[in-house]
C-alpha cells in the first residue's frame, strides 16, 4: 500500500524546487540591476573575470547576504548559474555540514578565478569536516594539468583558510603539509604562486614551531635562482614571518 504521506511530500518537495528557482530568479535580477560595465572593468584590472559577470561588489551584496541566509539547496542553484556573483553568494548560502565531497570537486572544476576560489574555500571549504578538507589540500594542490591554476590554487588557499580558521586541529596536519607549500612555490602560474605564499605565511602563523618550519622553507625558497617563482614565494614569506 502507498503511504498517504507521500503525496504531501512530493508537493512539498515540488513548493520548495519552486520556492528555490523563484529566489534564484530575484536574486539575478537584484545582482543585475547593481551591476556595471564600470565595475565589470575594475574587476578585470585585478584579475577578477569569468564569462559571467554582473560587475557587483562584495560590499553591495553584503546585506543580500544576511536576508538569504543559510539554505543549501539554494546555494547549489545558485552555484548552478554560472554569474560569478551568485557564485560568491552561493559560498555564504551553503551549509557546512551538508556539502560533500563531490560538491567541492564539482564546485571546485568550476573555478574561474582567484576571487570565486578563495571566497569559497574562507567562507565555506574551510568550515567542512577537517578530514574532508584536508583531503582536498592533498588532492588539489598537486594537480599541474595547463586547466589546473585555479584547482591547484584552491588546494593551497584551502590550507591557508585551515591554518587561520581550524584552531582545533594540532600542528600536524600542518606540518606534514608544507612539503605541498613548497611545491606549489615553484609553480609559475601567478595564482599558484601567491597561494603558496599565502597558505606558507598562514601556517606559520599557528605556533612557534610552524613558525620554525615555515621560516626554513622559505628561506630555502628565497634562495632559489633570480627570478623564479620560487625565490619570490620565498621572499615573500620571509618578510611576513620575520615580523
Amino acid at each position: 500500500m502507498i503511504s498517504s504521506n507521500v503525496t504531501p511530500v512530493r508537493n512539498r518537495m515540488k513548493s520548495d524546487r519552486t520556492q528555490i528557482a523563484e529566489t534564484v530568479r530575484t536574486t539575478l535580477a537584484w545582482l543585475e540591476r547593481r551591476g556595471s560595465a564600470t565595475n565589470r572593468a575594475g574587476m578585470a584590472r585585478f584579475g577578477i573575470t569569468a564569462r559571467k559577470v554582473y560587475g557587483v561588489s562584495g560590499a553591495t551584496m553584503a546585506p543580500l547576504v544576511k536576508r538569504l541566509g543559510r539554505d543549501h539547496g539554494l546555494a547549489l542553484a545558485l552555484w548552478e548559474t554560472g554569474w560569478l556573483e551568485a557564485r560568491i553568494l552561493a559560498s555564504f548560502v551553503a551549509e557546512p555540514a551538508r556539502t560533500t565531497a563531490s560538491q567541492m570537486d564539482r564546485w571546485c572544476r568550476d573555478f574561474d578565478n582567484w576571487a570565486v576560489v578563495d571566497t569559497v574555500c574562507f567562507k565555506l571549504f574551510d568550515r567542512v569536516e577537517p578530514t574532508l578538507a584536508l583531503a582536498k589540500v592533498d588532492r588539489w594542490s598537486v594537480r599541474d594539468g595547463p586547466r589546473d591554476e585555479f584547482v591547484k590554487r584552491a588546494g593551497l588557499t584551502l590550507l591557508a583558510c585551515l591554518a587561520l580558521h581550524a584552531k582545533a586541529l594540532p600542528d600536524e596536519p600542518f606540518a606534514s603539509r608544507l612539503p605541498l607549500v613548497e611545491r606549489g612555490a615553484a609553480d609559475g602560474r601567478n595564482f599558484v604562486k601567491k597561494g603558496a605564499s599565502w597558505a606558507l605565511r598562514a601556517v606559520g602563523g599557528r605556533s612557534a614551531a610552524l613558525k620554525a618550519a615555515s621560516l626554513a622553507i622559505a628561506a630555502r625558497l628565497a634562495g632559489a635562482a633570480p627570478g623564479s617563482p620560487a625565490r619570490w614565494v620565498g621572499k615573500e614569506a620571509l618578510r611576513e614571518l620575520e615580523k
